[in-house]
């Protein structure tokens, strides 16, 4: 996941998931690498996730572990932040484990059939196998793993349009300790029937509330992300919020603002927006 957002795959991405459309009380895990990549790098980084990893987890797709996988970049660069983001979406953590397992195998075999490569008929060296090429490619001091759970999952019935690169926002929030069930139960109640509305009327693919599953960071507890299909979509976003508040009551408004302002830490807010640059779901069953 990551500290620079968003998701939260969502993901999250995170994710636009067909398959899950009719489990609404479906609450995906999302893995996610971080990577710094080198400048001038990004197209063999690219090339590396294609032949290395897309394999393995198309197969798992295929095989109804993996829901969705993806490669993303953010439209924001951000000095420290991560240049590219690898994630993938299963429904629990046996999914987790068949994925690791499998990605494992894969780097060493790759790398032992790269090791007996030796030299070539013109006296060059063989190529180099996956984990010398990502040392080359990556800053890997900087590499940064995250495992997040969809508390709140929804996603469109529509399955997404051949080729769909979307975008999705994440809006990362740092709740109070001792508040999460506090503030799942507000955002319930005031932010998930405007991203319910947006769902229904195709502005948005998929969205969720996620946490992370494994606690590694002190950022933020919670986000929120979206997936649209386009930047203009994030304007229709941002006129139903301000649309759904200006229709309450100013004491109303004032109550839901400080609501979650005792909830949350405000100065700890952030948000990203990242494109997708390879994004795959798995077919609706």
């Amino acid at each position: 996941m990551k500290t620079r957002v968003l998701l939260c795959l969502a993901f999250l991405v995170l994710s636009c998931l067909p398959a899950a459309a009719q489990q609404p009380s479906m609450q995906p895990l999302t893995f996610w690498y971080d990577y710094t990549i080198n400048p001038g790098k990004e197209e063999q980084f690219l090339e590396l996730v294609k032949t290395v990893g897309a394999p393995v987890r198309d197969k798992l797709m295929a095989d109804g572990v993996v829901l969705a996988w993806g490669v993303q970049t953010p439209l924001l660069r951000v000095p420290g932040n991560a240049t590219h983001t690898i994630w993938y979406a299963v429904a629990d953590w046996s999914g987790i484990e068949n994925v690791q397992n499998a990605l494992q195998a894969q780097i060493a075999k790759m790398n032992e059939e790269a090791g007996k490569g030796g030299v070539t008929k013109k006296g060059a060296g063989a190529a180099p196998g996956p984990t010398a090429r990502i040392m080359e490619i990556a800053d890997v001091s900087k590499t940064r793993d995250f495992l997040t759970r969809d508390l709140v999952f929804a996603v469109t019935h529509v399955p997404p349009a051949p080729g769909l690169l979307p975008y999705t926002r994440y809006n990362f929030t740092k709740v109070k300790p001792g508040k999460g069930a506090e503030y799942r139960k507000a955002w319930e109640k005031y932010n998930k029937p405007v991203l319910d509305k947006l769902l229904a009327d195709g502005i948005i693919a998929a969205y969720g509330l996620a946490v992370e599953e494994v606690r590694t960071s002190g950022d933020f507890t919670h986000f929120t992300w979206y997936d649209v299909k386009d930047l203009g979509q994030l304007d229709k976003v941002r006129s139903a919020f301000l649309a759904d508040r200006d229709h309450r009551s100013q004491e109303e408004q004032n109550a839901i603002t400080e609501l979650f302002a005792g909830l949350t830490d405000p100065d700890a807010a952030r948000s990203e927006v990242d494109r997708a640059v390879i994004f795959k779901v798995s077919p609706p069953k």
